[in-house]
């Protein structure tokens, strides 16, 4: 059966570095499933492109048709990628709010990739001093390898971009094992156990 894989990218440009992480560790992900004998289906959500609906949603307590999508494939997800920028040591603003919009039981049990980028590496304890307590808060099952790239680790191929492929390998491989080890999720629709108008009709009549 086909395992899902949602990828969350929090970067606020178009073309970000953490859109670019993302990216690598959805593919090394899919690669590392298809290892192992199964099919995957990842769907990105780029929260830049949410930003004014997530905001809304916060305010109001409704998400738009677009967010509402995004939330629900997070919370039908087999396993999450979930990748933000630092500012000022932890995640941004705009991702936080997300998690908040999918409510606290989202997570429960679901293996999460955790990753993070920055301008510099004296960034890379966010991973562990704000992303991993969140989620660990949410019940999720965070993969033991955490990846933080800073501006250095993408410049061209030396240690540091060798460095950072092995823990994008790394990380994907163990995210895998554990989305492998678990029975896919059971997507249920709401409207799949109202009764019918036959049925309605019938009651009706009886």
């Amino acid at each position: 059966m086909t395992r899902r894989v949602v990828v969350i990218s929090g970067g606020l440009s178009e073309t970000s570095a953490t859109r670019r992480l993302a990216d690598r560790l959805a593919a090394a992900t899919t690669e590392a499933l298809s290892g192992l004998g199964l099919s995957v289906e990842v769907t990105v959500v780029d929260l830049r492109e949410r930003a004014h609906d997530i905001t809304n949603a916060t305010l109001t307590g409704f998400a738009s048709p677009d967010l509402q999508t995004d939330l629900d494939a997070v919370l039908a997800a087999d396993g999450v990628i979930a990748v933000t920028p630092v500012y000022s040591g932890s995640y941004t603003g705009l991702f936080k709010s997300f998690v908040d919009l999918l409510g606290q039981a989202a997570f429960d049990g679901t293996p999460v990739l955790l990753a993070a980028t920055a301008g510099t590496s004296r960034h890379s304890l966010a991973l562990d001093h704000a992303l991993r307590p969140l989620f660990s808060y949410l019940r999720a099952l965070t993969v033991p390898t955490g990846v933080f790239a800073a501006s250095e680790d993408w410049g061209g191929d030396g240690d540091a971009a060798g460095a950072l492929a092995g823990r994008v390998q790394r990380a994907a491989g163990e995210l895998a094992g554990l989305i492998a080890a678990r029975e896919p999720k059971q997507v249920t629709d709401a409207f799949d156990t109202a009764p019918s108008f036959t049925d309605l009709l019938g009651g009706l009549r009886g």
